[in-house]
């Protein structure tokens, strides 16, 4: 998976429609949840489209996710959040203001706020799931 600085260098060169390929192409290269996996469960609440997120291993105190949507475009921030998060230290993601690593992508002037209005929410859960393993560990 590209890291999120990456990401924003190429969005930065674009405009308009080229943006929104570019989410769609990064939510085509999530790694595949199965269909097992896509639970109410694992459902986040509060998006318009259906997203699942399910932390799917660790390494040490490194925190992996797999994610997916229903929504190409909303598939697209699925990715940029876990571009922000995956593979990095539990307690390093617990601190992180992730709202703050998306803001260069200004997603709320860029998309319409039916396709935003779950990422708190999902961030959340990322977090709160971070939280739980740096304490334990």
């Amino acid at each position: 998976m590209r890291t999120l600085p990456d990401i924003l260098e190429e969005y930065e060169f674009l405009e308009g429609d080229e943006r929104y390929g570019l989410l769609i192409e990064l939510g085509r290269s999530l790694e595949p949840m199965p269909d097992a996996l896509k639970t109410d469960a694992t459902l986040v609440r509060g998006c318009s489209a259906a997203v699942w997120v399910y932390p799917a291993s660790q390494e040490g105190d490194r925190l992996h996710f797999l994610a997916d949507s229903n929504a190409a475009i909303t598939k697209g921030i699925v990715a940029l959040v876990i571009a922000a998060v995956q593979d990095k230290p539990a307690a390093e993601v617990a601190a992180m203001d992730v709202m703050g690593a998306l803001a260069p992508f200004d997603l709320k002037n860029q998309l319409s706020s039916n396709r935003t209005q779950g990422v708190p929410n999902m961030i959340a859960l990322v977090k709160e799931h971070a939280g739980r393993i740096a304490a334990s560990a």
